[in-house]
């Protein structure tokens, strides 16, 4: 039995729009890990009071008028959240706040988002990335937006979550390539309407926000389903099973899908009204999927694949290369580096399975990339993970609930 931490995406979505708020809300059950506490800190700066209760939750006391920063610059880390969620909440403030963070960061895309708020009538310097200064002037005029959000899904969200408190609300439409992690799009939207927002969707590719006030709740925080996958993907390396206890149904996290994925690959999974549990099935087989949708997924479903009885193909991901790290290059360079096959595609990886010998395997400040090789290391002998601290970022205990899993 592994209890999940709570979801990043869902924890950081609530606390923004909390803050957004008219009145008192209380985000329960959130992840409390580097990226969210960033997340806090950075509304906190930007004036609004966000403490912490006996039990863990957040209580954030919503601001309906303009916000009054407290600090001159916010530390975004390496969070994509924070970094495309926030530049536009600043506009509603009055002053300027600068956001910068980690050097990989700045790496990160951040343009379309930039060229859209200025559209809508922020005042802000920066081009294509950070660091960038938000000149909030308390009220953002809003209307009609076009941009190219193929690089990150953020950049919708972003808009999004703002929008209501836009004097016009917003209307966004995506125009360029393939739109990636569509289902962080349905979370933000379901977060909006849960906090009264008026939000349509009835156009593939167009969203539309009413201008409007946000309600005060309690938001209930799901468990992250796509750090799941490491546990679960556990029984098809090493035998036995693993319970997820807490399973949503009906959610539209993109992680949902990865039972699916497991069952693809030869395990045997069960499910219950609030929990999934996977067992070691007939082998561990070769899959070919397209992670569009869950592109999260892609780092352990590639370290499970290189340990298959057939090959795999991975596609739809090109954007994870602009995500914590290269997450393709870093797959198929430290799997290629302990005797793998595995090629680099432009939008995936194809991963032919070899024998693999132990080694030193770097993470590259990425969660995800840590969490991998752990699964890893359960079939191939001497694997060390260098630096698995920086799972910090969603599951701050997750060596503890590896070894506690193992036991």
């Amino acid at each position: 039995m592994v209890p999940l931490p709570g979801s990043k995406s869902v924890t950081n979505r609530a606390l923004v729009l909390a803050a957004l708020a008219d009145g008192r809300s209380v985000v329960r059950r959130p992840l409390r890990s580097r990226d969210t506490e960033l997340m806090a800190a950075a509304l906190t700066g930007l004036g609004v009071d966000v403490t912490t209760t006996e039990d863990g939750d957040w209580v954030v006391e919503g601001v309906p008028g303009p916000l009054q920063p407290r600090v001159e610059q916010v530390d975004v880390g390496n969070a994509g959240t924070v970094a495309r969620f926030l530049p536009p909440v600043a506009t509603l403030a009055t002053g300027a706040v600068r956001f910068d963070g980690d050097p990989r960061v700045r790496e990160r895309p951040l343009g379309p988002l930039l060229i859209a708020l200025r559209a809508l009538g922020a005042d802000l310097d920066g081009v294509t990335g950070l660091p960038v200064t938000v000149r909030g002037a308390g009220a953002l005029p809003g209307g009609e937006v076009v941009l190219d959000a193929s690089q990150s899904s953020q950049f919708v969200s972003g808009l999004l979550l703002t929008a209501p408190r836009c004097e016009r609300g917003v209307e966004v439409r995506h125009a360029g390539g393939p739109l990636p992690s569509a289902p962080h799009i349905a979370m933000t939207v379901e977060a909006l309407r849960g906090a009264g927002a008026v939000v349509d969707h009835t156009e593939p590719g167009r969203w539309s926000v009413a201008p409007g006030r946000l309600a005060p709740r309690d938001a209930v925080v799901e468990p992250d389903l796509s750090t799941a996958a490491a546990y679960l993907a556990a029984p098809l390396v090493a035998g036995g099973s693993v319970t997820v206890p807490g399973w949503p149904r009906g959610t539209v996290q993109p992680g949902a899908v990865l039972p699916d994925l497991l069952e693809a690959m030869g395990a045997r999974v069960e499910r219950a009204d609030d929990a999934v549990t996977v067992h070691a099935g007939d082998g561990l087989h070769g899959l070919q999927a397209d992670l569009r949708d869950a592109p999260e997924l892609t780092l352990v479903l590639t370290a499970l694949a290189a340990l298959a009885d057939s090959p795999s193909r991975f596609t739809g991901v090109a954007h994870v290369r602009l995500q914590e790290t290269d997450r393709l290059a870093a797959l198929a360079g430290e799997l290629n580096a302990l005797g793998g096959d595995v090629r680099e595609l432009p939008d995936g990886l194809e991963v032919r399975p070899r024998p693999l010998r132990g080694g030193v395997m770097g993470t590259y400040d990425d969660h995800r990339i840590a969490m991998a090789w752990a699964v890893l290391g359960l079939g191939v002998d001497g694997v060390e993970v260098r630096d698995v601290a920086t799972t910090r970022k969603t599951v701050p205990d997750f060596v503890g609930s590896w070894e506690r899993m193992l036991a």
